[in-house]
């Protein structure tokens, strides 16, 4: 489904870190009246690849849609919230703020009555039986507000991007709109490797076992987690994902300044030495960012808006499923 300039729909976007959903959102014909997110750098970022764009750097939780009326009947609201956490299930004060930003996206249907409602989390949330008393919640007001939903699941790799990363999705429609949603199906095309992704890069210092490299490189990327904004430093994810990319030979426990450079060791041996490090714009590229979307930041800060994003082709496939549905 290809969009045209004349059949532009709108959407408020909140939580909209680096840009990632909303990107693929534009590329599926929303354009955004507002972008919402509370950490100044993923606004900076926002700003510095959309000049165009109105950002706003607040708290969701704090958001009045009454002081900015451009946000009243858009066609789309959509959020990419922080992931509730694995142990909410059990114990829902570890993901006390989660929640509450998960109830405050719900919430704003009350004001600013979009015509379909998007939501992405972790996979969990939309598929697992000990998350079904939020699920319910959930669904309790939105059928009170005359909307019509659907749980699933999509994988980033069924949809061109070089990573097995899994995200639940809700979708919600006014009305009986929902009978004519579908879920995005997967593309026919495998996802590149790796090493198809990056060998390329890899080269671009001069290191001369670029070629090597990739062609051992064979695998989708695990998924990439940005970590926690309060500690620590860049690494690519936790121990099962380390040793993932080490089979790739990859060093999942940092990020690097720059890509290897002519003197950087190789032993193309599988136990051998000399592991690269991937930047921060390779970890971008098998989010499935497009080569010229800037980061704004330093090397963690940085990292950190591209693990937590939502891949954009993932973005712009849901926003034409949307679309469709909406006719």
């Amino acid at each position: 489904m290809e969009t045209s300039h004349l059949d532009r729909l709108t959407c408020l976007a909140v939580c909209a870190g680096a840009g990632g959903l909303v990107l693929g959102l534009e590329q599926a014909g929303f354009d955004p009246v507002l972008l919402l997110d509370n950490r100044p750098v993923a606004c900076e970022t926002l700003r510095l690849n959309r000049p165009d764009w109105h950002v706003l750097e607040a708290d969701l939780l704090d958001f009045v849609p009454e002081e900015h009326r451009e946000c009243y009947d858009v066609d789309l609201l959509a959020a990419g919230l922080p992931r509730v956490k694995a142990s909410a299930a059990v114990r829902r004060e570890d993901s006390a703020e989660e929640l509450r930003l998960l109830d405050a996206t719900v919430m704003l249907l009350h004001g600013v009555q979009p015509r379909a409602l998007l939501i992405e989390n972790l996979s969990e949330l939309a598929s697992k039986p000990a998350y079904e008393s939020i699920r319910s919640e959930v669904e309790t007001e939105l059928e009170h507000l005359g909307y019509r939903h659907r749980w699933f699941v999509v994988n980033a790799m069924e949809h061109g991007v070089p990573q097995d990363r899994k995200q639940g999705v809700l979708v919600a429609l006014k009305g009986d709109a929902i009978r004519d949603f579908v879920p995005p199906a997967g593309g026919a095309e495998p996802p590149l490797t790796v090493g198809e992704a990056l060998g390329a890069s890899m080269a671009e210092g001069g290191w001369p076992h670029a070629a090597a490299w990739a062609a051992q490189a064979t695998r989708v990327a695990p998924t990439l987690v940005g970590g926690s904004w309060n500690r620590g430093g860049a690494d690519l994810g936790p121990s099962g994902s380390k040793r993932s990319w080490a089979r790739m030979r990859v060093n999942g426990g940092t990020v690097a300044d720059a890509v290897p450079g002519p003197d950087h060791p190789w032993d193309p041996a599988p136990d051998g030495t000399g592991l690269v490090a991937l930047t921060v714009e390779q970890a971008a590229r098998l989010q499935g960012f497009p080569a010229d979307w800037s980061f704004a930041g330093r090397k963690t800060a940085r990292y950190r808006q591209v693990g937590h994003a939502t891949p954009p082709p993932v973005g712009r496939a849901l926003g034409l499923a949307i679309r469709a549905a909406l006719g």
